[in-house]
């Protein structure tokens, strides 16, 4: 029974359990505070409360297996290529040592991001990932800038690659990379389903790779070959630009998407008691969790329960929209903002 003054919504652990295994969130308010399902049931034995954390664990291990797989496989590419006098399979190498890195920065530093917040990293460490996409994409430039220029000093003398050795390397190639991927299908969180294209992309260069060594077995076309290196250096070169720029941008705390910003700006506009808004600033910490901070102006001195109304109504309006961390400050008429504009 609810005793008087208190706002608490009582259940008993056999609703709690139900609702768990029904995957709704059940929030319990005990003198104002928040607390969710999982938490009250870790500690009573619920096997959802548990369910998160396996999934994360299994998740881990399909990218640690497509990592060490696709990094043990470059290497083979590269002595392969070396070996064959191959410029194609070089390139290949360079691309397959990039996803072998992206796959690499994603499976530790989904492991490192995890870490909680403390008072040195005190958004956490999710940022990590922005520093490993930057160093991944360095990697792969300067890999793809030295295939492309072996590649176009090979066109004015083309020489005939080992063929036979060429189409082993495809065969094997194909079978690596599909595997890598067959492991990372079931996967749900969004490093594997990007990890898994990645991979299937890999797989259908090796598709190339095998088309070309056919045609060198019949036809005398040792053009063909760095051709196709080429090609694969101008994919990844143009995928490398584009990922930079992408990466860069959110390094230097630009705003992820205006789109989301407008859509913030216009929801908090709509609402009672709302009359102006400033010091709007939306950035991401790694792509996908934003951080958000506003100075809200209220249009009348609003009593505290007005306050408290006006906050759980800003609060439901920005659900859902990948917000990780959100700062609102309320300010009142006449009321002087105390940070300075920022420049034009």
């Amino acid at each position: 029974m609810e005793k008087p003054g208190r706002n608490v919504l009582v259940r008993s652990r056999d609703s709690l359990h139900a609702d768990c295994a029904n995957r709704r969130q059940i929030l319990v308010r005990e003198n104002g505070m928040v607390v969710w399902c999982k938490r009250l049931l870790q500690a009573d034995g619920c096997p959802m409360a548990h369910h998160h954390h396996s999934h994360e664990n299994s998740s881990s291990s399909r990218i640690a297996w497509a990592f060490f797989l696709n990094l043990g496989f470059s290497l083979i590419e590269f002595v392969g290529g070396w070996l064959t006098n191959s410029t194609a399979i070089m390139a290949d190498a360079v691309h397959d040592l990039g996803d072998s890195l992206s796959i690499g920065f994603a499976w530790l530093l989904s492991r490192f991001g995890e870490k909680p917040a403390n008072d040195l990293f005190s958004y956490g460490y999710r940022r990590f990932t922005l520093l490993g996409a930057l160093l991944n994409g360095v990697v792969l430039l300067v890999g793809s800038v030295w295939v492309m220029r072996e590649a176009i000093s090979r066109l004015q003398a083309p020489q005939m690659p080992i063929v036979e050795g060429m189409l082993g390397m495809a065969v094997f190639g194909i079978a690596v990379n599909g595997f890598a991927a067959w492991k990372l299908r079931e996967g749900v969180s969004l490093n594997e389903r990007v990890l898994n294209w990645h991979l299937l992309e890999d797989v259908l260069g090796w598709v190339a790779v095998l088309i070309v060594s056919v045609l060198l077995m019949f036809l005398d076309w040792p053009v063909l070959d760095p051709l196709l290196s080429i090609a694969f250096s101008l994919f990844i070169l143009m995928n490398v630009a584009r990922m930079l720029w992408q990466t860069a941008i959110l390094f230097l705390q630009a705003s992820p998407d205006r789109k989301l910003r407008a859509t913030i700006e216009e929801r908090l506009r709509q609402l009672d008691h709302v009359s102006d808004l400033h010091h709007l600033h939306v950035w991401s910490l790694d792509g996908e969790h934003h951080v958000l901070s506003v100075h809200v102006v209220v249009a009348t001195c609003l009593e505290l329960h007005s306050q408290i109304a006006l906050k759980g109504e800003i609060a439901r309006v920005l659900s859902g929209l990948g917000l990780l961390h959100t700062t609102v400050e309320l300010e009142f008429p006449e009321e002087l903002c105390r940070d300075p504009a920022l420049p034009p």
